[in-house]
């Protein structure tokens, strides 16, 4: 008999072992797409972790089309996508967490102050090859253009009219900080990335100016006032209307409590 009773002790201790285990499993919730989006919902990831220790936040980037294909697949609880959401993708639930605009960059040394509409048409489409042709140095211009699936990619063709088989580039960058790293460390690099990303960067001393639109500064204040030409949307989008974890997280991603967080990667938060 004495077996037996050892035997349920067993049982009930490992039954009691699995049930601790199980108390401290944590929710994961997974989190994929714009690299734009990626930086800050990192951070506001770990506030929320230590709000609620239960949970792990996972940001993935690898742009705006792996948010979407993510989210539709269920390999991702949300994705993330900077852009508005196309015809075909109402299939999806997309919710504003921020707005950012898109900028020109050139390196720092760079002695150009602004290009035209017409120049930088020229520039990407390769009719315009040297700098010396829009006031610069006489040295070839290094066209950086950003990879397919990349939203920036499809605002910055839309605004200029383009298509990406127009696009004469010698360096394709994917997310922005390989862009900014791209023109940092080449004089005669020009690129776009998003201006919250690229104010971020500038403002701790990586060597990089933004370039002003349509006679317009890049500025986060001038994305906010809605005066910049090229600015867009930040969203984290759930197959069909969030909910659980997920729809929590979002919700506090959209809340006062991490309007710090955007306003620090220059991002324009949502209208109180």
């Amino acid at each position: 008999m004495r077996w037996r009773a050892a035997l349920a002790l067993a049982v009930l201790a490992g039954l009691g072992a699995q049930a601790g285990c199980s108390r401290s499993e944590k929710t994961r919730i997974v989190l994929t797409g714009s690299s734009t989006i990626a930086p800050l919902m990192t951070e506001i990831g770990r506030r929320y972790e230590a709000k609620h220790p239960d949970v792990r936040v996972d940001v993935q980037s690898g742009g705006s089309s792996r948010g979407v294909a993510d989210a539709r697949q269920g390999q991702a609880d949300v994705g993330m996508v900077s852009r508005a959401l196309k015809p075909d993708e109402a299939d999806l639930t997309g919710t504003p967490i921020a707005r950012d605009g898109i900028a020109l960059i050139v390196h720092r040394d760079n002695p150009v102050q602004a290009l035209s509409r017409a120049q930088v048409v020229g520039i990407y489409t390769g009719q315009i090859k040297r700098w010396s042709a829009v006031g610069g140095a006489d040295r070839d211009i290094v066209v950086v253009n950003k990879a397919e699936g990349r939203s920036t990619l499809e605002l910055f063709l839309s605004h200029f009219q383009l298509k990406n088989e127009q696009i004469a580039a010698q360096v394709v960058i994917g997310d922005n900080e390989q862009g900014i790293k791209t023109v940092a460390g080449n004089p005669d690099a020009v690129g776009y990335v998003s201006i919250g990303t690229a104010e971020y960067d500038a403002g701790r001393g990586v060597p990089i100016r933004l370039l002003p639109l349509e006679g317009v500064e890049a500025t986060h204040a001038n994305v906010q006032a809605g005066r910049f030409p090229l600015s867009r949307v930040l969203l984290l989008v759930t197959k069909g209307e969030p909910s659980g974890p997920a729809r929590q997280l979002i919700e506090f991603a959209r809340s006062a409590e991490v309007r710090d967080l955007v306003e620090q990667q220059s991002f324009v938060p949502l209208a109180p």
